[in-house]
């Protein structure tokens, strides 16, 4: 008797936890914190420094292994964002050198389904999201601090309602793979400007203060998994149907700024874009010099930017004794629309100025990453800032001198 307990009980025990141990390898934790510093050196409106932080939380679960739900998956997370913005104190432009900030406090970032189908070759995913890490996001990003680039390039918030991290709001997502290079991605994203203020907690899923859709799309072809050097190439766009306010005119045609009245309400904007991301030399994926840059221009709408541009490299792999640290490079330019400018220099005249503002900036970063561990890295960077906007401070009486800004980001993930 005896014998036979000790060679069943174990058995039964093990058939017992076996749903608990497939529930534990369902689930991926996901714990990380970034941080980011900036200080003025020079030019600006100032001398000052201001300190950002983003702290996530967050799980994915494997629907399958825990229920057996063929190729879906439940994704949770959860972000506080804290601390202040060298923008508002010293260096007077509206582009941040602080990614990170924005959408203060903490909230739930992203609740949503995913569906894998038809052997992976399409993704439909749903439930509180944003656009901006479904489209023109880039795992390049984590090599830079500024907000011209990273996480998305600044134009497509500065001339539609793209949703951006952590506001999420309603939304559905398709990717579908035509080949396995080639695919077709489409969404729509709620516009809710109401989600963005500085203490909501993405809880409210009331649809009542909702002002339209975004639907954003892309067409592009990605190297394979196992490709020794990475690359992908994409042509997108998107449109808006959500309201706006006209850069410089009121509801009668004439200039607000003139007038005293309010900007008029225009409704549809849309926009192009062509990007790439090409690996160019390395012994493998993880190591090398990728070169990427993108493109973009507005097609209908009163915007405030007529185009967007960028390029850059990151290294990754510097040195033969320090195999997992890189070096970044970006260089953006924003290109004004003449209304914006005209509303610029209207308001500078009506307080008391002269002179129209440049019309674009230039902003530069250079970055350096040490991998202290696989855990930890810490970036120092150096940003520099030609030609400051004004869009912040309409009524400033003169251009900014250019700005040199230090910066430090530290990401730590568990």
């Amino acid at each position: 008797m005896s014998t036979l307990l000790h060679r069943v009980l174990p058995a039964a025990l093990t058939l017992a936890l076996a749903p608990l141990a497939h529930a534990q390898e369902a689930v991926t934790p996901k714990l990380s914190y970034t941080g980011e510093a900036a200080a003025m050196l020079g030019g600006g409106k100032g001398s000052g420094s201001a300190y950002a932080g983003q702290a996530m939380a967050g799980v994915d679960v494997d629907l399958d292994k825990a229920f057996g739900w063929s190729g879906a998956t439940l994704k949770a997370y959860v972000i506080n964002r804290h601390g202040t913005n060298l923008i508002n104190s010293s260096l007077g432009n509206s582009t941040s050198v602080q990614e990170i900030y924005g959408g203060q406090g903490t909230r739930l970032a992203n609740l949503t389904l995913e569906q894998k189908l038809l052997d992976d070759r399409l993704v439909l995913e749903a439930g509180r999201s944003v656009a901006n890490i479904h489209f023109l996001g880039s795992d390049l990003c984590q090599y830079f601090q500024g907000n011209s680039a990273c996480g998305n390039p600044t134009y497509v918030f500065r001339t539609s309602s793209f949703t951006w991290w952590p506001v999420s709001s309603w939304m559905a997502d398709a990717k579908a793979w035509v080949t396995p290079q080639v695919y077709v991605h489409v969404g729509a994203y709620q516009v809710d400007p109401s989600q963005a203020e500085d203490g909501e907690h993405g809880l409210r899923w009331s649809t009542r203060e909702a002002t339209g859709w975004i639907v954003p799309y892309a067409v592009g072809w990605q190297s394979s998994a196992d490709a020794r050097h990475k690359a992908m190439y994409e042509l997108g766009g998107w449109q808006d149907n959500a309201p706006y306010r006209d850069p410089l005119y009121d509801a009668a045609g004439t200039p607000a700024v003139l007038s005293g009245q309010d900007y008029a309400s225009r409704h549809g904007r849309s926009g192009v874009y062509a990007r790439f991301e090409q690996q160019v030399s390395g012994p493998d994926a993880t190591h090398g010099l990728t070169l990427f840059g993108a493109v973009l221009k507005g097609t209908s709408g009163q915007l405030i930017e007529d185009w967007f541009a960028q390029a850059g490299l990151v290294h990754k792999g510097t040195f033969a004794s320090r195999p997992h640290d890189d070096v970044a490079l970006v260089v953006t330019r924003q290109q004004y629309s003449d209304a914006a400018l005209e509303n610029l220099r209207l308001a500078r005249a009506a307080a008391g100025g002269v002179g129209t503002p440049q019309s674009g900036q230039t902003m530069m970063e250079l970055s350096y990453g040490f991998a202290v561990n696989p855990h930890l890295r810490i970036a120092p960077s150096l940003h520099y800032v030609m030609h400051p906007d004004q869009f912040n401070a309409p009524g400033r009486l003169q251009d900014l001198p250019n700005a040199w800004v230090a910066g430090l980001r530290f990401d730590l993930s568990l």
